[in-house]
């Protein structure tokens, strides 16, 4: 059994961090005659949504299912849950540009239901966790960790309620999704924002010498390339 709660306390942090950004796009008070707007705080909060979503069927449920006895049915009950708050924000875009199809819905009730789907998801994804502690080892949730704010960094910034979310099929879905996704952010001039990127690397020694750029550690020139413009 699993000692460590970085896992727990990550996806915590998650989860306080969506719900403030869905405090803060709730908030917004819009004018009826205003379609097709855009507006950063709605968009940027459906965006990390979904983008905490598929890094929970990216890295998440694969552990469940290959670590928890009786995984897979874990994973099968969790899954309704999670396209139900998808189809939600889906929903919540289409409302915010003015779709046609949303006129029988208000902003009030919406965010009423999206409110509970995030609670719920929360605790699900949290019973999800608990039963990978009692299994795997603090080593593996570490990993566990580290991979999902890989794939959150990679992820589609759209929900997908209705394609694949496990497995292979999932993978291509999301590999796809990412680049298209980002296509029509551009289009809509959606501000969806994102995580930030890992800062590079230092090259090892084999690139240094490949590159023609050796760096020995008591080498002077070392603090002229630490303070050029670029490395900054």
């Amino acid at each position: 059994m699993a000692t460590t709660t970085v896992l727990q306390d990550e996806l915590r942090r998650k989860h306080d961090e969506l719900a403030g950004r869905l405090a803060h796009a709730r908030s917004i008070i819009a004018r009826p005659e205003q379609t097709r707007r855009g507006c950063p705080p709605i968009d940027q909060f459906n965006a990390g949504t979904s983008r905490h979503l598929h890094a929970v069927d990216e890295a998440l449920l694969p552990a469940v299912s290959a670590h928890c006895e009786g995984g897979a049915g874990l994973v099968h009950d969790y899954l309704p849950m999670a396209r139900h708050l998808e189809v939600l924000l889906f929903h919540v875009k289409a409302h915010e540009y003015g779709s046609t199809w949303e006129t029988t819905h208000r902003w009030p009730t919406l965010w009423g239901e999206v409110e509970e789907a995030l609670i719920d998801q929360e605790e699900r994804e949290g019973e999800l966790v608990s039963r990978l502690a009692e299994e795997a080892s603090d080593d593996e949730l570490l990993l566990i960790a580290e991979r999902m704010a890989a794939a959150e960094r990679r992820a589609p910034s759209r929900p997908h309620p209705h394609l694949p979310h496990t497995g292979l099929p999932g993978k291509v879905v999301r590999r796809v999704a990412r680049p298209v996704d980002a296509v029509w952010d551009a289009v809509e001039n959606r501000s969806v924002g994102g995580p930030k990127p890992l800062p590079h690397k230092k090259p090892g020694l084999i690139w240094q010498y490949l590159l023609g750029d050796p760096r020995f550690p008591d080498d002077p020139a070392n603090e002229t390339r630490h303070n050029e413009p670029g490395d900054r």
